[in-house]
């Protein structure tokens, strides 16, 4: 079984809970759909990344913006990564581990469908950051945690607008992914401030959101700030 990620995302410090150390789970944002279709140009959604960014410690960005060519999403990457690098925030593509190589992110997160993680690892060199979908399929997470993976995510959790729902974990998932590996884990799908408790407590070791922070009536920052407080007490309220 893999040790946990070397370069995993962002990972936050260890707390120290009475010789059981646990990292308070760290933030992990998507993109919005709207950047692949036009809807949002990408140098006005860098001025909202930045504001997310500096909101609240985040530990990870992924771009991911699907059927456009390749140079729009070269493009995005080449703006986006560096308001990311800038606060010192991992920045992954979504799909493309060869164009996460050529413009010089820290790594990938591939789907089920996508290259397989053999072929990502060989693309982008033992230090990139891998990341690995696997809904809500144990063996799926076992099997991408001994090829190396740095973290597996599972969802999506809740239902989300942001594509269709075909597996709907449970909170459990994450408790027995704790006690079966140190690889971390993230917790995707439709999450909220009002909702996230549940994850935090069963052992995500990171939220990721997209549509909570962008389609936010507050704006991205508030969301950020608001989402990080709600991680942060649920963590909390499991360390007394």
């Amino acid at each position: 079984m893999s040790t946990k990620a070397k370069t995993d995302p962002g990972a936050p410090e260890d707390e120290d809970r009475g010789g059981d150390k646990r990292p308070r789970p760290g933030l992990y944002l998507v993109t919005p759909p709207r950047l692949a279709v036009g809807g949002l140009d990408v140098p006005s959604f860098s001025t909202d990344l930045a504001a997310a960014l500096d909101a609240a410690p985040v530990a990870c960005v992924q771009l991911r913006i699907k059927g456009v060519p390749d140079d729009t999403v070269r493009r995005a990457a080449d703006l986006l990564r560096p308001v990311a690098h800038q606060r010192e925030v991992a920045f992954l593509i979504n799909d493309r581990p060869d164009l996460a190589r050529e413009t010089g992110c820290d790594g990938a997160h591939i789907g089920q469908d996508d290259i397989p993680y053999a072929d990502a690892r060989a693309l982008l060199g033992d230090e990139a950051i891998i990341g690995v979908t696997c809904h809500d399929q144990r063996d799926l997470a076992l099997t991408a945690a001994e090829a190396g993976a740095d973290y597996v995510a599972f969802g999506a959790f809740y239902p989300t607008t942001t594509k269709d729902r075909r597996f709907a974990p449970v909170p459990e998932i994450l408790e027995w992914w704790q006690t079966a590996t140190v690889v971390p884990c993230v917790a995707i799908g439709g999450i909220t401030a009002e909702n996230c408790a549940p994850l935090v407590a069963a052992g995500a070791d990171f939220i990721a959101v997209c549509s909570y922070v962008w389609d936010h009536r507050e704006g991205p920052a508030d969301a950020v700030k608001t989402l990080a407080a709600a991680v942060e007490d649920a963590f909390d309220a499991i360390s007394r």
